[in-house]
Parts: structure tokens; C-alpha cells; sequence
């Protein structure tokens, strides 16, 4: 069952990146207080190391299913999707009155799918809220600080 969860968080995130690196580039380039003008080349880069990683742990859940540390990095994982989908996504629609890309994946696939796999995890006592509640923060804040190094190093290493 845990392969089944990691390939619909897979597919969900895929089709979620997927829809911001076609279309977040040019949206953050409209000059707006919330949003840092962002390249192609700093994008693309972090969202394709953004996905890699969901993958790997994903991988690493399925491969090692009796590890604490995978099991709250998957979950840790789910939950920061979730909260990405309020922060920065439907925040920044609501706020600029434009759509902005990755919120319509984020709320039709992001939450209802990682809410979901969350609420199988709780309900099959394999994490309990707490865990479910730290490891969304603990993931939650690396991948916020990881984020500006990968668009800086994207800015570094690719040009096209």
C-alpha cells in the first residue's frame, strides 16, 4: 500500500512542478511586491532538484518502510505540499487577483491527495499528528531554505 501512496504523491507534485515551470517564470516577471522576479534558468533547475528529492525520499519510504527518518521525511514531505498550496500559491491569487501558477494543482491534486495518504498513514497508527505536525515543519523549513541556493546555483549553472 505505502508504493500506492508514494506514486500518487509522485504524480501529484510531477503535474504541480510541471504547471509552475511552464508558467511561474513569466507570471513572477509582472513586477508584484510578493513575488521575486524568478528566471527560467533559476526555476526550472530548483523545481527539477525539488522533484528529484520528492522521488528520492519517495523511493526511500517505499525501500525502507521501517525507517522512522524516511517515514517523517515522506510525511514531512505531504505536509509541506499542503501547506505550499495556501502559502504561497492561493495567498498570492488572492492577493494579486491573478492566477497563479501551481495553485490549480496545488488545491485539486496537492492537498486532496496528500491529505488523503496523511489520513491513511494516521489511520493505519503508522505516524501520529505530532509526527505528522514536526516533520511537516522540520521539511517545511529546509525546503524554504534550500529553495533561494537552488535558484541561485541554477542561476550558476544553466543558460539557455
Amino acid at each position: 500500500m505505502k508504493t500506492h501512496y508514494a506514486l500518487f504523491f509522485c504524480l501529484a507534485i510531477s503535474l504541480h512542478n510541471l504547471e509552475e515551470a511552464l508558467w511561474l517564470p513569466q507570471w513572477s516577471q509582472m513586477g508584484m511586491a510578493l513575488q521575486k522576479p524568478v528566471t527560467s534558468n533559476e526555476f526550472h533547475f530548483a523545481v527539477l532538484i525539488i522533484t528529484a528529492l520528492a522521488y528520492l525520499i519517495s523511493f526511500l519510504y517505499v525501500s525502507f518502510p521501517e525507517s522512522k527518518w524516511m517515514k517523517w521525511a515522506f510525511t514531512g514531505f505531504l505536509g509541506s505540499m499542503i501547506i505550499n498550496a495556501v502559502f504561497p500559491h492561493l495567498l498570492a491569487s488572492i492577493l494579486t487577483k491573478t492566477y497563479a501558477p501551481g495553485v490549480g494543482t496545488a488545491l485539486l491534486l496537492n492537498i486532496p491527495v496528500n491529505t488523503v495518504i496523511l489520513y491513511r498513514l494516521h489511520r493505519e497508527k503508522c505516524i501520529s499528528r505530532k509526527e505528522i505536525f514536526l516533520s511537516t515543519v522540520v521539511i517545511g523549513v529546509l525546503l524554504l531554505a534550500l529553495i533561494p541556493v537552488l535558484f541561485m546555483l541554477g542561476d550558476s549553472f544553466i543558460n539557455y
